[in-house]
């Protein structure tokens, strides 16, 4: 496994093996999946690297966090080749859950549970574990040409990394049924008839609608805008008392920020509220 370089530690940009990570605006990182040879896949140098940039973002607070690969994948899912190599040490069931599923799920789930808005700017295909990294994150923006898909029943597997339960939540039991089932790759225009895109829009545009939409959520306060994704993704797994309780609680010590103090200022003052 290769390291990534020293300039990593920090909230600055960095190269690793399997991506790079820089900041096209303040508050905004952006990570590049960059082995477009193996498709983005999910290697060991992937995750381990994936780690870091969700260390980095927050050590550099930043309010969004991107993700796009390089070439004709997003990420194309999991590192077969690890599944088939006598000398893997994936050679036995537990420890292809223990060493390489469970270490995936920790890392997905850990992009619901940031503060900061994370954005997958899918600029190819993204299928499987990719698609599953995809659906982990609060928004996605889908290049006309890539296709999105649950495929694994059709190498002998299934979405266990989070993807059943997200594309179930997101698009509804009939339509996961369908898409997983069968092992569906759908393209763009379909992802966003189903709601799981936030726009469409031609590869070139990719990059620039991404930072757009990155730009659009920096006008809510920080504070504010990681409440209201605490309070979403919590609605989800409780009752609606406690979830309503929990929103109750979060704009109480909303109530007592810099958000809330800006925001009335410059509702009272008529003028656009700065964000820290």
């Amino acid at each position: 496994m290769q390291p990534l370089r020293e300039d990593s530690a920090g909230s600055g940009p960095f190269d690793g093996a399997a991506m790079s990570l820089d900041w096209p605006h303040p508050g905004v990182a952006r990570a590049r999946f960059i082995r477009p040879a193996e498709m983005n896949t999910l290697s060991f140098e992937f995750l381990a690297e994936l780690g870091r940039v969700i260390d980095t973002a927050e050590t550099g607070r930043a309010r969004v966090l991107i993700f796009t690969g390089e070439g004709s994948a997003f990420c194309a899912g999991a590192h077969l080749k690890y599944f088939t190599d006598p000398e893997s040490p994936l050679n036995t069931p537990i420890g292809i859950r223990d060493r390489y599923l469970v270490p995936i799920t920790r890392l997905f789930d850990r992009l619901e549970a940031a503060s900061f808005v994370t954005i997958a700017a899918i600029n190819g295909h993204a299928l499987g574990g990719g698609f599953e990294l995809a659906l982990s994150c609060d928004l996605r923006v889908i290049a006309t040409s890539a296709r999105v898909g649950l495929t694994e029943v059709r190498v002998g597997a299934f979405p266990a990394a989070g993807g059943v339960q997200k594309l179930h939540r997101l698009i509804g039991r009939g339509k996961a049924l369908e898409l997983i089932l069968l092992g569906r790759q759908i393209a763009a225009a379909e992802a966003d008839r189903l709601g799981l895109a936030y726009a469409v829009v031609e590869p070139d545009d990719l990059p620039a609608a991404t930072l757009a939409l990155a730009q659009e959520v920096l006008r809510g306060g920080r504070f504010a805008v990681a409440q209201a994704k605490a309070n979403i993704y919590l609605s989800e797994n409780v009752d609606l008392k406690s979830a309503r309780d929990f929103g109750l609680e979060s704009l109480t010590v909303l109530a007592g920020s810099t958000d809330w103090a800006e925001g009335m200022a410059a509702f009272v003052e008529k003028r656009k509220p700065r964000f820290e």
